[in-house]
């Protein structure tokens, strides 16, 4: 498994602070939050070792509390596959409907806070393709997300979110909504952006152009784009092995201590004595 994990090749880039030139850096905030100013970005990478399609392109967010009870609870799951409940907002306040109480599909704070940054990519100055068919799982887009149920009123609710969506496509094709809606354990995640089909060769120059939309620096948070390959086993994450290591390790020291204590105290032998019929004439012999 070690060895397989080792055949991924990944490249990590940080953009948040790269996207901001001395006088934004500033006041990020402000920054971000106005919709007047340029926010595209473009950075480049050169390909360490060849690279063999497909290759995953991630965003990675650091410092981003997706396991936050309240923020987990803030979706109405049965508006989200039947049509018939798209007037159900439970759950979903503060967004649940608009100034003029029409309810918002889909509604909730996960949904409203839709990752929007973008990316492109150009290779020797050729552009790539980024496929975001099936970046999602399945079972999400078949039990999850209804077919007949289309966006509504979506963003137009008191407070500023993220990324909007196409009010024509239902949210079972809207995979980008159904990748960030399955939130995440930890406060540092990934979440599948889309796919590159080729190949990247080594010394590729890859030109990025980054849309850097989305409001992290409010709370100090990170944003990173991930490039990476796979094996059967998955992408480079060495979370499994290390969980598996520790729950190894104190299982072993459990057992070691347990041992000891048997050797240096064992456990006294019972007296079959009490056993006779003498002093127990409810026991047969």
């Amino acid at each position: 498994m070690v060895d397989e994990c080792m055949q991924v090749e990944e490249a990590a880039i940080r953009y948040d602070d790269k996207c901001l030139n001395e006088i934004h850096a500033q006041n990020a905030v402000a920054f971000i939050k106005n919709d007047m100013t340029n926010k595209t970005c473009t950075t480049s990478w050169t390909v360490e070792r060849k690279m063999q399609g497909p290759i995953f392109i991630y965003y990675q967010l650091d410092n981003y509390y997706q396991n936050h009870r309240r923020y987990v609870k803030s979706r109405n799951d049965k508006q989200l596959v039947n049509p018939a409940s798209e007037g159900d907002t439970t759950n979903c306040y503060p967004q649940d409907k608009t100034n003029g109480s029409m309810p918002i599909v889909p509604c909730g704070l996960i949904a409203w806070s839709l990752f929007n940054d973008t990316y492109k990519f150009w290779v020797n100055t050729k552009s790539l393709t980024v496929n975001k068919k099936d970046i999602s799982w399945g079972s999400d887009r078949s039990h999850k997300f209804g077919s007949k149920v289309y966006p509504k009123n979506f963003q137009l609710g008191g407070l500023v979110g993220g990324a909007k969506l196409d009010e024509n496509i239902p949210l079972n094709q809207q995979e980008d909504l159904i990748v960030w809606m399955r939130t995440a354990a930890l406060p540092s995640f990934r979440k599948l952006y889309g796919k590159i089909e080729t190949n990247l060769e080594v010394n590729d120059l890859v030109e990025i152009v980054i849309e850097n939309n989305y409001n992290t620096y409010e709370f100090g948070g990170n944003k990173r784009l991930i490039l990476s390959t796979a094996t059967w086993i998955g992408g480079k994450n060495p979370f499994l092995g290390m969980a598996y290591l520790f729950v190894g390790g104190v299982s072993l020291l459990c057992a070691i201590v347990f041992i000891l204590l048997y050797v240096i105290k064992p456990r006294p032998l019972g007296d079959p004595s009490y056993l006779s019929w003498n002093k127990n004439p409810g026991i047969l012999k």
